[in-house]
């Protein structure tokens, strides 16, 4: 027998095998590579196993991987700490490190990230009436994951900058 069909019988080897084509995509969390080896069929033990291996050489690090994901989907996709938060949940990540995570977004940073954002979708609202571009404009930031006040009142002063009336947002809980 060749080393290649003994590989091929030994489920730790096959598990392994497929922890790294999954990590040649993307990072993953330890989580995701345990539900990819449970939904292939692999048992907990060889599961185990196997991320306790990629765990000790670094392959799997989910503190790194939750630092570079809110780093990246807050920078490149807009989003928000709470969105950020729920993002680490399904992944798989423990609660302590998506706190100390999202905590590395500061709010002053979140509040910048959502005015150009309202800055960039202000621009193709340009024939839409005020009303309407309160309830696009804060929508968008709710689903971002931003904070309900932050959201109300980034739209107040971005509105009012760009010349609009702001008295449909008098009332509007703005923290």
């Amino acid at each position: 027998m060749s080393g290649r069909e003994g590989a091929a019988d030994d489920p730790v080897q096959r598990a392994k095998d497929v922890c790294l084509k999954l990590l040649e995509y993307r990072a993953r969390t330890r989580a995701e590579l345990a539900g990819a080896l449970g939904r292939r069929g692999f048992d907990e033990g060889v599961v185990e196993e196997v991320l306790g291996r990629l765990d000790a050489v670094g392959l799997v690090d989910d503190k790194a991987f939750a630092e570079v994901w809110v780093r990246s989907r807050h920078t490149y996709e807009g989003l928000g700490r709470r969105a950020l938060a729920a993002e680490l949940r399904r992944k798989g990540v423990d609660e302590a490190v998506t706190a100390e995570a999202v905590g590395a977004v500061d709010y002053g940073a979140e509040e910048e990230r959502a005015r150009q954002l309202v800055r960039k979708r202000l621009r193709t609202l340009a024939g839409a009436d005020d009303e309407v571009k309160v309830r696009r404009l804060v929508g968008m930031l709710a689903r971002k994951g931003y904070p309900e006040g932050m959201a109300f009142r980034v739209v107040r002063d971005e509105l009012r900058e760009a010349g609009s009336d702001t008295t449909l947002l008098e009332g509007a809980p703005l923290d």
